[in-house]
């Protein structure tokens, strides 16, 4: 519990307005495509700081260096200008940060993806 790596931690009061939304929208489940937006608001309103620290507790660093080497792999040999291909690392941990969102929180249960 102490590895600065775990799961972002939220002190009490937090938590306590966390399960009074939660059960404040019990009659309305979050969909896949709601918790994304939000996630992009919320990930649009923090400092550079902020989103360091949250990465930090969020993505373990093996897995940061996994999507640099994969991302670089991806593109190489692809008509990917180097512009997008120094992004791609970054909508990888987008979509890994949006997955660890999704596995700690409830969404509707009939919204599966779109494979």
């Amino acid at each position: 519990m102490d590895d600065p790596r775990d799961p972002i931690r939220f002190d009490p009061e937090m938590m306590e307005n966390i399960e009074a939304e939660i059960d404040d929208a019990e009659d309305h489940p979050v969909t896949r495509e709601e918790l994304a937006w939000e996630l992009v608001e919320v990930l649009e309103a923090l400092s550079v700081e902020e989103l360091n620290e949250l990465v930090a507790k969020n993505v373990p660093l093996d897995t940061l260096d996994f999507f640099s080497r994969y991302a670089g792999d991806f593109a190489e040999g692809l008509p990917i200008d180097a512009a997008t291909t120094k992004r791609l690392p970054n909508l990888m941990l987008l979509g890994y940060l949006l997955r660890v969102l999704e596995d700690r929180l409830v969404v509707a249960e009939d919204d599966s993806y779109d494979a």
